[in-house]
């Protein structure tokens, strides 16, 4: 689903014009990136959670050159459900291994 259809959706559901709805997500997404980018994580009850994961430097290999590289630490955003939202898609979604 994109943010268009998202949007579209919510719309729909809400008779919202589509405008306003955009820009409600748009600062919705912002407002995420934001926080995140403050070292804050953004936590929604019910839905899950938007959180910062830490990466130990380690070593890595470029294959290419044959050749070790150290890849330094670092952060990286993550989205974890929560437990609710994760049940209710493993009862709904089954497994096909076709997926991506």
């Amino acid at each position: 689903m994109t943010k268009a259809e998202i949007v579209a959706e919510i719309a729909a559901r809400t008779n919202v014009e589509k405008v306003v709805v955009q820009h409600v997500v748009e600062s919705f997404m912002e407002s995420v990136k934001e926080a995140m980018g403050q070292g804050e994580n953004v936590y929604l009850r019910g839905f899950g959670s938007f959180i910062i994961k830490e990466r130990k430097q380690k070593v890595g290999r470029n294959i290419k050159e044959k050749k070790s590289i150290v890849i330094p630490a670092h952060c990286i955003p993550a989205f974890k459900p929560a437990n609710t939202f994760a049940d209710e898609i493993k009862q709904k979604v089954k497994f096909t291994g076709k997926r991506k």
